[in-house]
């Protein structure tokens, strides 16, 4: 079969590889029918995250139809149209029963690769270097979904692939970045990013009951999305002295209730301390830019809470104090998809919301390098692009 492939960094190509196989009886094999981009690919893709080996298939979000089907596999059937999230789940152990999908203990089989970082180890991913499982990824023409049945998701027949698709990872992101806000009425949230995870983030919080939405971003289309299609109030932070001081003015004083960061390791900023993580990122002294996160934190009110949904590896610089003497609670994780899946499907269906509108460009599986590179560049106003294997 065909497949995008990592080689080094920067450097991806579509190749052949071999199709995959039933290795256990509650597998199911997928014929791809929509995969897209995620940001934090770009991660390793530009040498962030190490652990990728060459010739790995890439990709994390996608849904599909079902070709094969294991043995032990009773709920689902070939021809079965299904979405998957991208972290891997078990079902059995005791993060998937508390619906904490990521942290499962049983679908990483490279355990040992995250252990001197992390102190333990997370679920399975797709397409995400081998620390995370070394799992093929959805860039391909077919892919293999261990434990099917947990990880599977019948989409309802009314749903276009476009509505679907992002409820795989960057809707059910978003989606869990606003749920640990605890939003309340009357509620003010600010949202750093408006790519796809930042939108569903903001669209989510305003469906969850947020008074204000605030998105804050540079590029004008994506600010211009955020206003027509989340409703959300923005900030170019090119054009203001500063974020922090802007917010307030924006909220009597006070500071959003609730800050979520949806940019992560690779943000982009101004002045002298963006200068200064880039000079430490590209010697290899630090992983992360971490302007995002910075102004969240100096942000929010005394006593909010502060989401953080973006990639991280080693920051400078964190200011922990100011969480602390601020009294902020903060909630992170990486997503727990299985947990949402669900109850997005139903918002679609009943029109309270409707994440197609990511799915700005459209490219075959031969034309994905130059979807990635337009993704990495935000050439043309790109949002994600999505591959049709």
């Amino acid at each position: 079969m065909r497949a995008l492939c990592w080689n080094d960094v920067n450097d991806l190509s579509v190749e052949t590889v071999p199709d995959p196989e039933l290795v256990n009886p509650r597998d199911v094999v997928l014929r791809v029918t929509m995969t897209t981009a995620c940001g934090s690919d770009l991660h390793f893709i530009d040498g962030y995250l190490p652990t990728m080996q060459e010739g790995d298939v890439i990709g994390h979000e996608f849904m599909g139809e079902v070709a094969k089907v294991g043995r032990k596999v009773e709920h689902l059937e070939e021809g079965d149209r299904v979405v998957v999230p991208s972290f891997v789940g078990c079902g059995s152990c005791g993060y998937c029963q508390d619906d904490l999908w990521s942290l499962c203990d049983n679908t990483n089989p490279n355990a040992e690769l995250q252990e001197p970082l992390l102190g333990d180890s997370t679920a399975g991913i797709y397409g995400y270097t081998h620390a995370f499982g070394g799992y093929a990824g959805s860039h391909a023409e077919y892919v293999r979904v261990p434990h099917a049945e947990e990880n599977c998701f019948h989409v309802p027949d009314g749903l276009s692939d476009e509505q679907a698709l992002f409820a795989s990872d960057a809707w059910p992101t978003g989606y869990m970045g606003a749920d640990f806000c605890d939003i309340e009425p009357g509620d003010i949230v600010a949202v750093w990013g408006c790519g796809g995870v930042g939108l569903m983030a903001q669209q989510s919080a305003a469906l969850m009951g947020a008074e204000r939405v605030i998105g804050i971003d540079r590029f004008p289309e994506r600010l211009r999305m955020a206003r027509n299609e989340a409703g959300s109030e923005t900030i170019d932070y090119t054009e203001v002295d500063s974020v922090v001081r802007t917010l307030k003015e924006m909220t009597g004083g006070r500071g959003p209730d609730a800050c979520i960061d949806a940019v992560g390791m690779e943000a982009h900023g101004t002045g002298v301390a963006h200068a200064y993580d880039r000079a430490k990122q590209q010697l290899k002294l630090h992983t992360d830019r971490g302007d995002a996160l910075r102004q969240a934190v100096r942000a929010c009110r005394k006593g909010g809470t502060l989401s953080v949904l973006g990639v991280y590896g080693v920051m400078d610089k964190f200011p922990m104090g100011v969480v602390m003497n601020k009294g902020l609670t903060v909630r992170t994780a990486q997503q727990h998809g299985q947990r949402y899946v669900p109850q997005l499907l139903e918002h679609v269906e009943e029109g309270e919301m409707d994440p197609s509108y990511l799915a700005t460009h459209e490219f075959s599986l031969e034309d994905s390098p130059r979807g990635y590179e337009m993704f990495k560049q935000k050439a043309d106003g790109c949002v994600r692009p999505v591959f049709t294997p």
